[in-house]
């Protein structure tokens, strides 16, 4: 009896013995894990369900001094998996539990076990940890291309399509809007030639400034979320744009209005090729570009709807007019509004979580779409299979804050100091010796692509608004050394020349006046009332004793031009639209409707052949036969021919577009993506600029200059893309 007692008190003395021990070895691990859990994060590649045990990591001191690993995985192997797995039901493949997947790293744990090893793990040389962290990239190309099979393409797929069509579709609108207004705010605003110049090209240049900016934010913070930020910036400003009132606010919002916008294309692309399988990615970003057409086609067609009704308009006073144009530059931020919010139910690209070592949440999105795709096809059964995804290593970026003292600006001043040094250092590497030449190449290619195309789609319109008005100056009536008395005129007058005329006691009443010259002619006991002019100057006149009442015909309309004993009462305050000019307004919205139309061949063809004959043909091919149409241009003496070869340029042209688009996707590794094509693409718009600029000197002047121009950079461009490599059947890198 008394040896039973002394059994039981030992087992109980031994178990107690156990549960101080256990205590205090799980003290032990969380100190230790909480220490070392950002360090372990940023540098171990995680394996989901991996039967471990910490303990057995942890250093044990020998009799000796020297350290040594126990080996005690094996009393611990059942009920390994019960954490990893908590939450899924078989009935139901959404994951509800929360994923455990911090792996374990075995060689920090031998740097714990060596004098100096974390101090050496710190300092370790950095062409050996770039060494690794390429490795660490291409293994994740691989299994990341694997993953996408099997997560097939599907409703997922289809639902990011249309959702990212809606932000490509916001930036064709941007291109059209301002050449939209341009005809009826420049008289709405009282703009100079200089001034219609400028706000032509502010967009390019707020889009040129946005895509480097949001292509260079969008490596660090994450697709979604900078293209979140960017169309947000464009609906605001495109919002205000419509109600400001003084040239320099409209010019500032859509400033704005266009640095949003230009994240769009960067962003859209890079976005959706990583949901893209290999063999649909050629087809199916070839697919996404059509919603720039559509961005076109949306914005001719609610200006030829909304512009030239001028009963869509209210003003308050004559200070603050808001008229039909206005309304239609509020219509056009639809698209942007309507992308913000369906953008919202999609997640971010779980690539860019890879890449920067975010193994739960690029798991969870990678399950989410497995799991659309198989129940959309009917398979609601299969299980995503994928246990264990590679991730990049991560640098460690210490950045001292200041502490709590710090006052919250100075604290947003270093996070922001220190993510503009994060994104000019990612932008430097891009011309780093292996992507240089890359770099190089579609630099010389995408600006001798944007200098001819935008030079060209801009020179067109000129063009024929330039053959509109020599038509029109052949009609011109002139009458020289007319005597008029005592006569008044109550109705149009339009399209005159009236030179050395004598005009005495006439009254000019409730009369529009349209591409009116007076020269030299002598105005006596004149009365102007309720008058409203457009291109009308008396150059070298005389007024005696003539009253001006409620007209527009301010002074600058009269040119070296006497006025004695003469007054003007009540003038209208502001510039007022001229309203005989719809005709010209629907021929323009017509001809870019028909322009933006014809692209339409040329988008089905890329995209079914892009996968097939490869983007370097495709590329190649569709700017050489550019560069030949090019030479067409010398025939077109009528407005027909110019918008038929308008027409013929666009739909060949656009194949190039395409095809560079996914070229420049594919050529530069995930975390270099987005900050390469921004770049590219701003390079892009200020070609444009200097495209349009240089194209539109010409008009009028000879068509042999653009001519040239264009078919030879298009020339340049076709042989220098056939030097860039060919990415066709290639992993996303």
């Amino acid at each position: 009896m008394d040896e039973g007692y002394r059994d039981r008190t030992a087992f109980i003395k031994g178990a107690k013995d156990i549960a101080k021990e256990v205590k205090r070895q799980a003290g032990k691990k969380v100190g230790r894990h909480v220490d070392k859990m950002a360090d372990e994060y940023t540098k171990r590649s995680y394996t989901r369900f991996e039967e471990e045990d910490d303990d057995d990591d942890y250093p044990v001191q020998a009799q000796d001094g020297s350290y040594y690993r126990s080996n005690s995985r094996a009393n611990d192997d059942e009920g390994a998996h019960s954490d990893s797995t908590e939450g899924h039901d078989e009935d139901d493949e959404i994951y509800e539990g929360e994923y455990q997947g911090i792996p374990r790293n075995d060689s920090v744990g031998k740097a714990d076990g060596q004098p100096g090893g974390t101090a050496h793990s710190q300092f370790r040389d950095l062409t050996q940890y770039e060494a690794e962290r390429r490795k660490d990239q291409e293994e994740l190309a691989q299994q990341y291309e694997t993953i996408l099979q099997e997560c097939g393409h599907g409703r997922f797929q289809w639902s990011l399509y249309f959702v990212l069509g809606l932000a490509l579709m916001a930036d064709g609108v941007e291109i059209f809007v301002v050449g939209f207004v341009l005809p009826s705010a420049e008289k709405d605003m009282c703009l100079s030639e200089p001034n219609k110049g400028m706000l032509g090209l502010i967009v390019y240049l707020g889009m040129m400034v946005g895509a480097f900016v949001w292509g260079g934010l969008a490596d660090r913070i994450g697709r979604r979320q900078t293209l979140l930020i960017s169309l947000s910036i464009n609906s605001v400003f495109a919002f205000f744009s419509s109600f400001v009132q003084g040239y320099s606010s409209f010019l500032f919002c859509r400033l704005l209005s266009g640095v949003g916008i230009g994240g769009s294309i960067p962003i859209v692309f890079s976005y959706y090729s990583e949901f893209l399988a290999q063999e649909k990615r050629g087809e199916h970003l070839s697919w996404l570009c059509m919603f720039w057409m559509i961005g076109g086609i949306y914005a001719s067609a609610m200006a030829w709807a909304i512009i030239p009704h001028y009963g869509w308009s209210f003003q308050m006073g004559s200070a603050y007019q808001f008229h039909s144009w206005r309304v239609f530059v509020l219509v056009c931020a639809f698209p942007s509004v309507a992308a913000i919010a369906a953008l919202n139910t999609m997640p971010e690209s779980p690539r860019f979580f890879l890449e920067n070592g975010k193994h739960d949440e690029a798991w969870m999105i990678l399950k989410q779409v497995h799991d659309t795709n198989m129940r959309a096809k009917g398979y609601p059964e299969r299980v995503f299979s994928v246990t264990t995804i590679k991730t990049v290593k991560q640098m460690d970026e210490l950045v001292d804050m200041g502490g709590e003292a710090t006052a919250w600006h100075q604290r947003w001043r270093i996070k922001l100091t220190n993510l503009f040094h994060q994104v000019w250092g990612n932008f430097l590497t891009v011309f780093n010796p292996e992507y240089r030449r890359v770099t190089y190449m579609l630099m010389a290619v995408w600006f001798s692509m944007s200098f001819s195309y935008y030079g060209l789609t801009v020179w067109f319109p000129d063009m024929i608004k330039y053959l509109q008005k020599q038509e029109y100056s052949s009609r011109t009536k002139v009458f020289i050394k007319e005597k008029v008395e005592h006569v008044t005129f109550n109705f149009t007058l339009e399209n005159q020349i009236h030179r050395q005329g004598e005009y005495f006691n006439n009254k000019f009443l409730n009369l529009k006046m349209k591409s009116m010259v007076f020269e030299d002619s002598l105005f006596e006991e004149c009365y102007f009332e309720d008058i409203t002019s457009t291109n009308t100057f008396f150059k070298n006149c005389t007024f005696i004793a003539t009253l001006f009442y409620n007209t527009d015909l301010y002074k600058y309309r009269l040119v070296n031009s006497r006025l004695i004993n003469s007054t003007f009462l009540h003038n209208k305050e502001g510039c007022l639209l001229d309203f005989s000019d719809e005709n010209n307004a629907y021929m323009i919205y017509f001809v870019s409707f028909l322009g933006t139309l014809a692209v339409l061949p040329g988008n089905i063809v890329s995209a079914l052949l892009m996968d097939k004959i490869g983007r370097l043909r495709m590329l190649a091919g569709s700017s050489v036969i550019s560069c030949v149409s090019c030479f067409f241009l010398s025939f077109g003496n009528s407005e027909s021919a110019m918008i038929a070869l308008l027409c013929l340029f666009g739909g060949i042209s656009i194949a190039s577009w395409n095809s560079l688009d996914v070229l420049t996707v594919e050529l530069y590794p995930s975390d270099k993506r987005t900050t390469a094509f921004g770049f590219l693409n701003a390079l892009c718009k200020l070609a444009a600029v200097l495209g349009i600029s240089i194209f539109q000197s010409f008009v009028g002047i000879t068509k042999a200059v653009p001519i040239l121009f264009a078919s030879g950079a298009l020339a340049a461009g076709s042989f220098l893309a056939l030097k860039l490599p060919e990415t066709r059947g290639q992993v996303l890198q």
